[in-house]
């Protein structure tokens, strides 16, 4: 059974919030218990009623709040801005930081790539070449990069230490891409960020910049309709690689099935990395269970689960093979 809203909005203070950002495990917390926000989602479709595009569409509207009450007051009294804002926005969080898991993979391939992201928002996770990593003191990818991304790891790797990564050609799909050569959808891209996470905001930043100077190509449309038209672009002597980060929990579980199976048809590679429960195939496959005091995302390759991986980047635990 469905959540209600109330529930889904317990659930991100306690298990999405807590010890991330204290503003938004507040106002998580408020909107479960009150009503008239609780009737005001319930207006919205379900896939509009997620918290973090509340949160996000209140400070795109009116700032980002000091408390419930004034987050509260500001929601009610700018409700046709909030609201037409939820409508035509989505949570396209574009975490840069999610490369640090994909980075081992994608290096463990046979070079040049063709990279092909579903869900790629403004394409920041189409340039895992153009970053650096620190992987608990061990360097890789672009050491001279103004963006390093730290990692730290637990278990034994069945990777090899990553080496180059080399890109021949890359493209995403979005249902609305963005610009980061648009400076509203920068700033949506902006107060995705949560509240007091000041590290991942700078990060952002730094990676908006590194796009700007050649941003990759985005395809508008549905990742299971435009899927196989825009693969078929990729050149022939790089190795085909599809991936997304976060993308499948939004789609209906028939969309999720219509994907694997087109996807696993392609003749390249697969990574996932999403919550677990969403691709009943990984998780079937899974060694051990998540872990239980922290949200996490289950990182497969072709199908099998190698780590588990954070949300928003910084730590990866492999798992036995």
């Amino acid at each position: 059974m469905e959540p209600t809203t109330a529930e889904q909005y317990r659930r991100f203070a306690s298990r999405e919030a807590r010890g991330s950002s204290p503003l938004y495990e507040q106002l998580a917390s408020g909107v479960a218990d009150d009503p008239d926000l609780i009737a005001l989602l319930s207006g919205l479709p379900p896939a509009k009623r997620q918290p973090n595009l509340l949160f996000a569409a209140a400070r795109y509207v009116a700032g980002t709040p000091a408390g419930y009450q004034e987050f509260r007051r500001s929601v009610l009294d700018h409700r046709d801005a909030v609201v037409a804002a939820m409508l035509s926005r989505r949570t396209q969080t574009n975490e840069a930081g999610r490369c640090a898991a994909l980075y081992p993979l994608l290096a463990s391939l046979p070079q040049p790539l063709a990279l092909l992201e579903v869900g790629a928002s403004a394409g920041l996770c189409l340039l895992p070449d153009r970053y650096g990593y620190d992987y608990d003191g061990s360097l890789a990818g672009d050491v001279d990069s103004p963006l390093r991304l730290r990692c730290r790891t637990e278990g034994e790797s069945r990777f090899p230490e990553p080496g180059a990564v080399t890109v021949a050609w890359r493209a995403g799909i979005d249902l609305n891409p963005l610009d980061v050569t648009d400076p509203d959808d920068v700033r949506w891209l902006r107060t995705l960020v949560w509240p007091g996470q000041d590290d991942r905001l700078r990060r952002l930043d730094t990676a908006i910049e590194l796009a700007r100077r050649d941003p990759p190509r985005i395809v508008r449309g549905d990742l299971n309709a435009r899927l196989g038209e825009v693969a078929a672009q990729a050149p022939a002597h790089a190795t085909l690689v599809v991936y997304h980060t976060a993308v499948l929990y939004y789609v209906p579980d028939d969309g999720r099935a219509t994907f694997v199976e087109q996807v696993q048809r392609l003749g390249g590679h697969w990574i996932a990395q999403e919550d677990p429960g969403v691709l009943p195939g990984v998780d079937a496959r899974l060694p051990e269970r998540p872990p239980a005091d922290v949200l996490t995302y289950a990182l497969a390759l072709d199908g099998r689960p190698v780590a588990f991986s954070a949300m928003h980047g910084g730590w990866l635990r492999w798992l036995p093979a």
